[in-house]
């Protein structure tokens, strides 16, 4: 039902905040008002398809743009470029997406729109780190590497406006990248037993066998760590599940560089999952075993 009320908002945006973007660009040139709206539009529209088809790509994209679309409302609301019921509408309006687009419900959506025949997929919890600097910073420099160059071009700053798109391209390439590894980042319940892809921890997708896994259960955030288990979890602690197998593993870390990752072994692994409960339950109709907290 989330995903749904997503739709709903989304397709409403132009009636929402579309006024406070008119009054916006009110006093800008007649071409970088025609680009800003045309970007405006595109990106309402992609956002329109990412929606209603959701895939990893969609949710990178969404959680990219919702929050932009937040603060330029916050922005031109503030300093009075738009006033009143519609400044303040649009301000409502976009915060609502943003808070849509970063539920987990778009998230498990997503995931399991590009799922293979019998497996469903779990997104693991971003890393809280990363919402105190790099995530807003590089969602920022992918919305600005996209816009900046159209903009100063369509202004006649011809030479300012190559440069910019040619960062531009680099930024969004580069960005979008980063990005779009949060969005990939799963357990996922397959018949063979559990995988987990997250390339932030794991050089390859890792499939542990329904035999080998004894047991599947969910954890206090706060309890103590066993020394002998492995942390995949990178700071996120809420939905925290403990995997236990009956021996002893080797996994690949990944990790920069190119000289690969480093192998580890472990019989223990932690994870922070959401919509545990969820897993949990169809874990056991799967076989998994689950263990009473």
């Amino acid at each position: 039902m989330r995903v749904w009320l997503l739709r709903l908002v989304w397709c409403t945006l132009p009636l929402a905040a579309g006024p406070a973007v008119g009054d916006a660009l009110s006093g800008w040139a007649s071409r970088p008002q025609v680009v800003a709206l045309s970007l405006c539009w595109l990106a309402w529209g992609s956002g329109v398809v990412a929606t209603l088809a959701p895939r990893p790509a969609g949710l990178t994209f969404l959680r990219t743009l919702a929050p932009a679309f937040a603060v330029l409302a916050i922005a031109t609301t503030t300093t009075g470029s738009t006033t009143g019921l519609v400044g303040w509408g649009a301000v409502v309006a976009t915060l609502v997406t943003a808070a849509l687009v970063a539920d987990d419900a778009l998230a498990a959506a997503c995931a399991n729109g590009v799922a293979y025949g019998d497996e469903r997929r779990y997104p693991l919890r971003t890393p809280p780190a990363l919402f105190l600097g790099p995530l807003p910073l590089v969602r920022m420099l992918v919305v600005v590497g996209v816009t900046a160059g159209p903009l100063l071009l369509a202004d006649g700053r011809i030479v300012v406006g190559l440069v910019a798109s040619v960062a531009g391209v680099a930024a969004v390439f580069f960005g979008s990248r980063a990005l779009h590894g949060l969005s990939r980042r799963w357990m996922v319940l397959v018949p063979a037993g559990v995988v987990i892809a997250d390339p932030l921890t794991l050089a390859d997708p890792t499939l542990f066998v329904r035999e080998h896994v004894r047991s599947l259960r969910a954890a206090d955030p706060t309890a103590p760590i066993a020394p002998s288990a492995l942390d995949l979890r990178l700071g996120a602690t809420w939905g925290t599940l403990v995997v236990t197998l009956d021996e002893e593993v080797d996994l690949l870390r990944s990790a920069r560089g190119r000289h690969g990752g480093q192998t580890v072994h472990a019989g223990t692994l932690l994870v922070a999952v959401s919509r545990r409960d969820d897993l949990l339950v169809a874990a056991a109709q799967r076989r998994v075993r689950v263990e009473a907290r």
